[in-house]
């Protein structure tokens, strides 16, 4: 069973999840890379997974022809099935590894990374997690989403199949948190978020923005922790992907598509996490003085980090990143300039 664990050196949170060793690994370099036969994602192979929680199709639930599909993991972090209690032993603090932990099939196509989809499937792809994102939120206990990708190796993938991970949990991270308070301090001194302004900076620097499609622009953030990272954010304040309006989420599945187009056209095929920030999914005793100024001062973004190198051990030891490639050169590359 899962377990979340309060460290108190760092006041993170940690989640022991023993469930997860038994994952499949492909950092083996004798493995043989899964075909799709073999594959549990692939059309064909609905047999292979959990039942399906939602999908986009136009038939009945776990046969072939979707176009997304979102499957319990079966390797899961957290289980909704558990009850929210603390449990203290002396300084020890944990809580039950409540929550859930889903798999979004991107697509059918087995090598069809982002910028292999077109703008339908990717759009299909945003809207899979809006409708799941609005479905975990009916369950009050659940505060904090994580939607995030692994794509390859070096990132942590334990899949071939392009897919996207759904993590919902009854607390927030603590960085989360400082981000929330951090930006509540400055929108009392400015009248503004913290995004907000970083946008403003960047559109009147213009040396690090990438791309811009309506009301969303792509750039190479100025303290960039990774070689050609890119951040997507809305223009105007949207604290949610559920905030988006059906042009908005077009408009960010043709962003997105362009900047992957722009990165392999530097990188070739590379491997890469990828993230949304978003505000919290419920409100709770921790997040809750935040909640009421978030459609004012709040935006999500989504984050690319190519993972060209692995960390060593200064990163791990300081928590402090080292990027060896200038953020506005990157810029400049994929732009063309």
């Amino acid at each position: 069973m899962s377990e979340i664990r309060l460290d108190r050196i760092h006041n993170q949170y940690v989640l022991i999840a023993p469930e997860r060793l038994y994952r499949p690994n492909l950092s083996h370099t004798d493995k043989k890379k899964n075909t799709s036969s073999m594959c549990p994602f692939c059309e064909g192979n609905e047999d292979l997974t959990p039942p399906e929680v939602f999908a986009i199709r136009d038939n009945e639930a776990n046969l072939p022809s979707w176009k997304t599909r979102v499957v319990p993991n079966l390797y899961k972090a957290v289980q909704i099935e558990l009850e929210d209690v603390s449990k203290r032993d002396g300084m020890f603090e944990s809580i039950p590894g409540v929550g859930a932990h889903e798999i979004l099939i991107d697509s059918p196509c087995h090598d069809c990374d982002i910028v292999q989809l077109d703008a339908d499937a990717l759009e299909n792809w945003l809207r899979s997690m809006i409708i799941r994102m609005e479905d975990l939120r009916k369950d009050k206990r659940l505060i904090h989403l994580s939607i995030f990708k692994n794509f390859g190796q070096n990132a942590g993938s334990t899949q071939d199949h392009p897919h996207t991970q759904i993590l919902a949990l009854p607390v927030m991270p603590k960085s989360e948190l400082v981000f929330l308070d951090r930006n509540m301090t400055y929108y009392s001194r400015h009248g503004r978020g913290i995004i907000e302004d970083m946008i403003h900076n960047e559109m009147l620097a213009k040396k690090r923005i990438v791309s811009k499609i309506g009301d969303f622009i792509a750039f190479c953030p100025y303290a960039s922790a990774y070689p050609f990272e890119v951040m997507i954010v809305p223009i105007v304040n949207i604290s949610g992907l559920g905030r988006c309006t059906r042009k908005e989420i077009t408009d960010l599945s043709a962003l997105i598509r362009i900047v992957f187009e722009k990165l392999s056209g530097q990188l070739g095929r590379f491997d890469y996490n990828l993230s949304f920030q978003m505000a919290p999914l419920n409100k709770n005793f921790e997040n809750e003085r935040y909640m009421e100024s978030l459609d004012r001062n709040y935006r999500f973004s989504l984050r690319i980090t190519p993972r060209i190198y692995n960390l060593g051990g200064f990163e791990i030891s300081t928590g402090m990143a080292i990027n060896s490639v200038v953020p506005e050169d990157c810029a400049r590359l994929l732009r063309g300039d």
